[in-house]
């Protein structure tokens, strides 16, 4: 059971983290070429994808409330602990501010497009959803660290 917790883990991050740190990167390329469509698929997707990562959470706990007491694993650990913390900064900055920022780029765009000037309003949402997707994604970086690392 142990090893299918690990499995979980570490899967569900690939394939449910990857996506919600790199989904951002792809809406900043949509933004720049006035896809509103695409802008708000990819908040959506954004936001789903993050909130299925608290399932690498969940199998995280698997891991650790199954690992051999020799290791003295709790949430208490320091290695645990800063993970745990930085992913929940990440996973804020991403459902606060970058999602919310992608879907007024996307309302923004329709509106320009609506528009006879068809002038591009979404301008500045560009730098809010690099920002805050870039500091959530070293964040995302600095949480594979740590579990690899254990210091």
């Amino acid at each position: 059971m142990d090893t299918l917790f690990d499995v979980l883990h570490v899967v569900s991050a690939v394939f449910i983290v990857g996506p919600m740190a790199i989904l951002p990167m792809t809406a900043m390329r949509a933004v720049r070429a006035g896809n509103a469509s695409q802008v708000a698929v990819l908040a959506k997707s954004t936001n789903l994808f993050s909130l299925l990562s608290l399932l690498v959470v969940v199998f995280g706990f698997g891991v650790m409330g199954m690992s051999d007491k020799k290791y003295d694993l709790s949430v208490t650990t320091p290695w645990i602990l800063w993970s745990i913390i930085a992913y929940v900064v990440a996973l804020a900055l991403t459902l606060f501010v970058v999602v919310p920022t992608m879907r007024r780029a996307a309302e923004a765009l329709e509106a320009s497009a609506a528009s006879p000037a068809g002038a591009t309003a979404s301008a500045p949402s560009y730098p809010a959803i690099a920002a805050g997707s870039g500091v959530a994604s070293l964040l995302l970086v600095l949480v594979v660290v740590l579990m690899v690392w254990k210091p």
